[in-house]
């Protein structure tokens, strides 16, 4: 398996972006450490509750590796031969040294990881809300491991974010910084996406304060029933390495890129695109652009980065996004198949984990998802917001595989299955304006495997959207038909 390092190179842009988020998350726990342990016994009965739901799993006297182990509580807790809290706040970690001094405590980044030690257990409790990027934390989590360490991962249910927000507002709990409110779907999904098996996965804690008889009633029965375990504060999954596989070989890859109306995004494009695969040929489709779109690619392509080759097709008039990718696809060469919109809303640099996910046999074909990230302000309007929601859950049901987001636009697929798809694409008829569900559709139709690749979502810099929420909403709801019939009562 690649590591994060190899798979995603450095970029200015994206680098920019998520170190500054990163050194803003830092600096908040930083400024928690003096109050951390005060917090903690204010809610000495939720900690407990999850160190009895490690110690089910994690023997005593075990060498165990603890991420985002703060001020050192649930480390010692678990009595480890031996221990390693990995924290990237150094006031946490300071705090933890004088605390546990038996213990080792090291300053380090899981999106970063210098450490090269591995475990029998490794925990993330409560921590994954506030990794930047979850991928590439998860990618990195392999150097902990040996072929027999599991990974414990521990995370807030969704569900209870309302009144957890409600908790900080009014200070009865500390601020928890960019949360991530990952359901337990997309935890196991980011964990298989970088080589881990999922052994065991559940809920846990229906309720949270120590209330004598009621919480061990609640804790220890309700809350492993059928409808009521769902309702759980906290979510969690068990994991291992899979077994190891040869590096992949490398493949030449086509990146399709649709454009109308984008002048302003493309030297950016060209330039942030990192190299794919053995080689990479970008293919430009042009829907009849009103700005200079045509001439600013012309002018980025003049020279040819090393690896990289380029096409421009002219789509013949504004005939709508579909029909640029059947287009752009049929002009491409590449082994692998992917499809990054022009308006840079999701980052260039995150493609190479699309490569990944292929060229690993993770899935046949890869879907982004916007869902799972929070959203810069105005990225995504609030009904469209919704709407992805509601058709997210129609299409999971109609596909019989959990699909978040229907409508991202990156999307990735070998050559050889975007053939077997078009070859069965008169099943479902010439429906589909966005060409999104013609990949969807015929994916699921076909048995391929569909997995999602989460993506941060960001603003527009330039342009405007080409949705249309009500007209293409309306869409949506015949292509719920379509698919209905097609493929639940055919």
């Amino acid at each position: 398996m690649l590591r994060a390092s190899e798979v995603r190179p450095k970029s200015a842009d994206t680098d920019r972006y998520l170190g500054e988020l990163r050194v803003s998350l830092k600096a908040q726990f930083n400024a928690a450490a003096a109050e951390r342990d005060r917090y903690l016994r204010r809610f000495r009965f939720y900690h407990g509750e999850i160190e009895h739901l490690l110690k089910l799993t994690i023997p005593a006297r075990q060498s165990v590796a603890v991420v985002g182990s703060g001020t050192g509580d649930l480390l010692a807790a678990l009595e480890p031969s031996r221990g390693l809290g990995i924290d990237f706040a150094e006031n946490m970690v300071e705090i933890a040294r004088k605390k546990y001094p038996a213990l080792r405590f090291e300053l380090d980044d899981m999106e970063d990881l210098r450490t090269r030690e591995t475990f029998d257990y490794v925990v993330l409790s409560d921590v994954i809300g506030s990794f930047a990027d979850v991928w590439t934390a998860f990618r990195n989590l392999s150097a902990l491991c040996h072929p027999e360490t599991l990974v414990f991962v521990t995370h807030y249910n969704y569900l209870w974010e309302p009144l957890l927000r409600f908790a900080e507002k009014i200070g009865l709990t500390p601020r928890r910084p960019l949360q991530h409110w990952l359901p337990l779907g997309d935890i196991e999904n980011l964990l298989t996406l970088n080589g881990f098996q999922v052994t065991k996965s559940g809920y846990a804690i229906l309720l949270p304060v120590g209330i004598p008889g009621l919480s061990a009633l609640c804790n220890r029965v309700l809350a492993r029933l059928p409808f009521l375990r769902k309702l759980c504060m906290i979510q969690y999954v068990v994991a291992r390495l899979e077994s190891a596989a040869p590096p992949p070989e490398p493949r030449s890859v086509s990146v399709l890129v649709p454009c109308r109306d984008e002048a302003g995004n493309m030297q950016a494009l060209v330039d942030r695109l990192p190299l794919l695969g053995s080689s990479t040929e970008v293919v430009f489709v042009d829907g009849a652009s009103k700005d200079d779109t045509v001439a600013r690619i012309e002018e980025a392509i003049r020279a040819p980065r090393p690896g990289f080759t380029y096409k421009l097709i002219h789509q013949g008039g504004p005939l709508g996004k579909a029909d640029a990718v059947r287009k752009g696809f049929d002009a491409c060469t590449g082994e692998l198949l992917m499809i990054l919109d022009a308006d840079l809303s999701v980052a260039p640099e995150d493609m190479p984990k699309f490569c990944a996910a292929l060229m690993e046999r993770r899935g046949q074909l890869i879907n982004g998802s916007r869902l799972d990230y929070p959203m810069e302000d105005q990225a995504m309007r609030y009904l469209n917001n919704i709407a992805n929601h509601f058709f997210g859950a129609a299409f999971s049901w109609l596909l019989d595989r959990r699909i978040r987001d229907t409508l991202c636009g990156t999307k990735a697929l070998s050559k050889a299955d975007y053939e077997r798809i078009k070859a069965q694409r008169a099943y479902f008829g010439e429906f589909d304006p966005f060409g999104d569900f013609d990949l969807l559709f015929g994916a699921a139709h076909l048995g391929l495997a569909i997995v999602e690749m989460p993506v941060r979502y960001r603003n527009r810099t330039y342009g405007e959207t080409k949705i249309s929420r009500f007209r293409h909403g309306l869409l949506l709801f015949r292509m719920c038909w379509v698919a209905l019939w097609k493929l639940k009562f055919a």
